[in-house]
């Protein structure tokens, strides 16, 4: 029996910064979203601007968390 939920990446809804996509990188990690947001600014810095085209590319790509009432 599958009664396990898996495990999927979607770009929060509710700690949105500019897409939700560091939001959704924490939870699906389990990671504080600041520390996400940091790690993606300290890329920037390492990587150069490809690091936003990975940002752009995963807010077209990941799905938005699903709104359950």
């Amino acid at each position: 029996l599958m009664t396990e939920k898996i495990k999927r990446l979607y770009r929060s809804t509710n700690d949105i910064m500019l897409a939700g996509v560091c939001s959704g990188l924490a939870e699906y990690s389990s990671l504080d979203p600041t520390v996400v947001r940091l790690l993606f600014v300290m890329a920037f810095f390492f990587t150069g601007p490809g690091i936003l085209l990975a940002y752009l590319i995963l807010m077209i790509v990941v799905p938005s968390e699903q709104i359950t009432s």
